[in-house]
């Protein structure tokens, strides 16, 4: 097995801690335990816990908490993970040992492409197109099942874009899945977090070959937890079960506890009406800021998650520009060459109004500077 370095993550992990103002994040700002058991009117007490190992599939209040989410699904069809990324790990690792390629969505967050790659295959891509709202190419999703691609990634809401998929374009995935039996990998880490509050429909029950991932990170504003979850057919769930084996064993027992008083239903609706306000809050200040740099950027308006995807005028490379906002600015973004697509960068629009306004605002000057070398270079 080979490695390929998921540049993103390591973007973040390095210096995410390292920046005033970090607008790398697709998630609004988190709470604290505090908050969460406040919100859901709990008197749990965090410190009686007992540190042994947890049920290493999740314990049975949790998946049938996350199987309710799920019209169909049993507690057997759920097992808790150590966050999205875990979820995914197993997921594609079930998903690629039997020879299977996948066809890749893209842009996309980039840890099932690295993984496909690390064991051997080649992702096969079928792209968003921003001229359609960030909807699926589906003659391209077929051109890759016709060339051997058996299962399909798709992340819905979508990461980077915030796009969602229409109902027509979820329909038409699904069909291309089961004209050649292929599996869905369906990445729905963002759904709870749209600004209209109507939730995005699950890929879960359209297809029987459908494995769903989510996590407690980015809608839940519980990132700390590193609670994540996979729904999956019975016989399957417990084959991705036993890979856990192999990597975290069991949830952290806090995280397992605290994340089944989040998936109360009343508790859940509480956590997902404050990070909806969030985003509501935030993303007009975002779309004022962008109004008032011209044309400088170009964007869509996105249906769910902290993020905001622009393409930018300038000519500079997204890593070389992300590197001078971090170093000259302190703010980090993501450059969209980490979603395989330059000039553009993803900004996360979830941190406090006071910290985005100010990260904008060093934005706009690093900007400034660029135009103005730009304009010097003609000149001379």
């Amino acid at each position: 097995m080979g490695f390929v370095p998921f540049r993103m993550e390591r973007w973040q992990s390095t210096y995410e801690h390292r920046v005033r103002l970090n607008l790398s994040e697709s998630g609004v700002y988190p709470m604290t335990v505090r908050e969460l058991l406040e919100l859901a009117g709990s008197s749990l007490d965090v410190g009686s816990i007992r540190l042994g190992y947890d049920q290493s599939n999740g314990t049975d209040a949790l998946r049938e908490r996350i199987a309710a989410l799920y019209p169909g699904a049993t507690d057997g069809c759920v097992v808790a993970a150590a966050g999205g990324a875990e979820a995914n790990f197993v997921s594609t690792w079930y998903l690629t040992e039997a020879g299977r390629t996948a066809a890749v969505m893209l842009p996309n967050y980039m840890q099932v492409p690295g993984l496909v790659q690390s064991a051997g295959g080649t992702p096969l891509p079928f792209h968003l197109r921003e001229e359609s709202g960030w909807q699926p190419d589906l003659d391209e999703l077929h051109a890759a099942l016709e060339r051997g691609a058996r299962f399909i990634l798709v992340t819905n809401p979508n990461n980077p874009t915030g796009a969602a998929l229409t109902p027509e374009a979820m329909d038409a995935i699904v069909a291309e899945a089961e004209r050649v039996g292929a599996w869905i990998l369906a990445d729905e880490v963002y759904g709870g977090a749209e600004l209209d509050g109507a939730e995005t429909p699950s890929f879960w029950g359209s297809y029987d070959r459908v494995i769903v991932t989510n996590s407690l990170s980015k809608a839940y504003g519980l990132p700390g937890l590193r609670l994540g979850w996979i729904v999956a057919p019975e016989p399957v769930a417990a084959e991705l079960w036993a890979r856990t084996d192999y990597t975290t064993i069991a949830p952290a027992t806090i995280s397992d506890a605290l994340a089944a008083i989040a998936l109360e239903p009343p508790v859940r609706q509480r956590i997902l009406a404050r990070t909806r306000s969030i985003l509501r809050r935030n993303l007009p200040i975002v779309a004022d800021w962008l109004a008032a740099q011209g044309d400088l950027f170009t964007y869509w308006l996105p249906d769910a998650g902290a993020i905001c995807y622009l393409r930018y005028a300038t000519r500079e490379n997204s890593s070389a520009l992300a590197e001078r906002l971090r170093v000259e600015e302190d703010v980090l973004v993501v450059p969209g060459d980490h979603f395989g697509m330059d000039h553009y960068l993803r900004i996360g629009y979830g941190p406090p109004a006071d910290e985005l306004e100010e990260a904008l605002a060093r934005i706009g000057k690093a900007f400034e500077r660029v135009a103005g070398r730009a304009h010097s270079s003609a000149a001379g």
